[in-house]
C-alpha cells in the first residue's frame, strides 16, 4: 500500500485520503500474540529520496522549547502506558528477541541499546540469561540507576547531542525506544546513528501509544492521528539511511472474547451465575480497553 508524504510550511504531511486497518486474525488467548502488520514502507512511498529531509523547524517545534534537562531533573519512577500495553510490548519484545536469537544461533547473546531509557525497559525477564551488553541512554541518573536490566547507562540529552559516538559501528543487535520518539527534535541524526551502530540484520523498534507530555512533543506529532504518526516514524527511517525493511505494526494483544451470558433459565436455577458472568465480563471489558500500542520497526 502506497503512502504519500507531502510537506507544507507548518506540517510535514497532509492527510493521505487513504484508509489503513490492522489485520486482526482469529481469536487468541490473552497471553499470546502476533504483531499485526499495518503497512510496509517502500522507498517510493515517500516524497523525497533517502538523504534528503522534508521537515521544517516549525514541524519540530514544541510548546516548551526550554532545555529538557530541567523537565527531566526530577525522577519519575512511574509507567507512562497502562498494564495491558506494557504486557503487549513485553510479549512483542519476546517474539523479536527470540527471532534474533534463533537467527544468531546456539549460545548467542543479544546486545541491546535502550534509547530514552528510564527505570524500566520492559524486556522479557525469562530471556535475561540471553542478554549480552544491555545499555541505556536517558535523561535522569536516578531513574537509570534503578533499572535492573541495564548493564550500563549514560545520561545524555539526545535533543542536545544526538550523536552516539561512544559506540562503534555494528555494536548492537537491537535498539529500542519506548513512547519517546515523539519528543525527538533531531530524529534525522539519531536515526542515522542508530543505523550506524546496528549490526547487519539488526533491528530498531520504536514503540508508542497515544499518550505524551504535550508540552514536549513535537508540533507535527500533536496534529497527527495514529496512522499519521506511524508514517512520521517510518519516514525518519527512510530519510536517514538505506534500511532493508521498514514496517508499521499494531502490537496490542488481541482482545479477549467476552464470555457468553447465561440464559434466564440458568440464572433462575443458579443466581450466582449472573454475578459471576457480570464480574468476568467487566474484567474482560477493562482488559480489552486502554492504551493502543504501535511499533515502527526498521531492519538494517
Amino acid at each position: 500500500m502506497k503512502l504519500s508524504l507531502t510537506t507544507v510550511s507548518t506540517l510535514a504531511f497532509v492527510p493521505f485520503g487513504l484508509s489503513f486497518a490492522p489485520s486482526y486474525g482469529g481469536k487468541i488467548s490473552s497471553t499470546s500474540m502476533k504483531a499485526r502488520l499495518i503497512s510496509s514502507f517502500e522507498p517510493d512511498d515517500f516524497a523525497m529520496k533517502t538523504g534528503e529531509w522534508p521537515y521544517t523547524e516549525a514541524d519540530m517545534g514544541r510548546l516548551d522549547p526550554t532545555n529538557d534537562s530541567f523537565f527531566y531533573d526530577q525522577p519519575r519512577l512511574v509507567t507512562h502506558i497502562d498494564d495491558r500495553a506494557i504486557e503487549s510490548l513485553t510479549e512483542y519484545y519476546r517474539e523479536e528477541f527470540q527471532a534474533m536469537l534463533d537467527k544468531k544461533g546456539d549460545g548467542a547473546k543479544l546486545d541491546i541499546l535502550d534509547l530514552c531509557s528510564s527505570w524500566i525497559s520492559h524486556f522479557p525477564k525469562d530471556l535475561e540469561d540471553k542478554y549480552g551488553m544491555t545499555v541505556g541512554i536517558g535523561m535522569n541518573e536516578e531513574e537509570l540507576s534503578e533499572n535492573p536490566q541495564l548493564y550500563m547507562h549514560y545520561v545524555q540529552d539526545l535533543n542536545a547531542n544526538p550523536m552516539l559516538s561512544q559506540f562503534e559501528d555494528n555494536s548492537f543487535d537491537i535498539i529500542t525506544n519506548v513512547v519517546s520518539v515523539d519528543y525527538l527534535v533531531k530524529p534525522l541524526e539519531i536515526f542515522k546513528e542508530m543505523h550506524r551502530i546496528l549490526r547487519p540484520g539488526g533491528i530498531a523498534l520504536m514503540s508508542f501509544s497515544n499518550r505524551c507530555f504535550p508540552s514536549k512533543a513535537i508540533a507535527m506529532w500533536l496534529q497527527a492521528d495514529d496512522i499519521e504518526r506511524l508514517t512520521i516514524v517510518g519516514s525518519y527511517y527512510h530519510y536517514s539511511a538505506e534500511w532493508s525493511e521498514i514496517e508499521a505494526l499494531d502490537i496490542k494483544i488481541a482482545p479477549v472474547e467476552t464470555p457468553k451470558r447465561p440464559s434466564v433459565s440458568e440464572i433462575m436455577a443458579d443466581p450466582s451465575k449472573a454475578f459471576a458472568w457480570a464480574s468476568t465480563a467487566g474484567a474482560v471489558a477493562k482488559m480489552n480497553s486502554g492504551d493502543p500500542m504501535f511499533v515502527v520497526k526498521g531492519r538494517k
